[in-house]
């Protein structure tokens, strides 16, 4: 069987909110053809306390709390490859079309779905390719941007 032509892998902390929707419409078609595969991976399953922490005060203090770099990390080594790694994120470029249409020529994406606060800073300096926000508005988490990013990129890949 013919390899996919992308291959989309998405790090959540939600996984349950990615599920249906990527199931249906042009996921769905897309995964059918054979043209993407789309595999979402639980941050959780990555942590190592019993209570599968992913989530800590920012370092050197501040409001609310950011997402562990640990998780990432692992979850990132786990997936290998030399994928393209995005965090999506309020504090990243503005989404459009011609990049949608430049992540379309990639053959793997990481999608990597913010939440709480944002994430440990060592994240943003090391561990991603480019940060991507959908727009002017901040959402709980990255996970229903990730569904906007992901079904623009679709819709290119031939």
């Amino acid at each position: 069987m013919k390899p996919p032509r992308l291959t989309i892998d998405i790090v959540t902390l939600f996984p349950k909110l990615l599920e249906e929707p990527l199931g249906e419409s042009m996921a769905k078609q897309a995964k059918k053809r054979g043209a993407v595969e789309i595999r979402i991976h639980n941050l959780r399953d990555y942590t190592l306390d019993k209570r599968r922490t992913c989530d800590d005060k920012p370092f050197g203090g501040g409001a609310g709390m950011v997402m562990m770099i640990q998780p990432i990390f692992d979850c990132l080594e786990d997936i290998g490859g030399k994928g393209w790694r995005v965090l999506v994120s309020p504090r990243g470029k503005r989404f459009g079309q011609a990049m949608a249409a430049r992540l379309a020529r990639k053959r793997h994406l990481i999608l990597i779905c913010g939440h709480y606060e944002g994430v440990d800073e060592r994240v943003h300096q090391h561990l991603v390719d480019e940060e991507i926000s959908i727009g002017d508005f901040v959402t709980t988490g990255g996970e229903f941007p990730a569904l906007c990013l992901e079904d623009a990129v679709i819709s290119l890949v031939p």
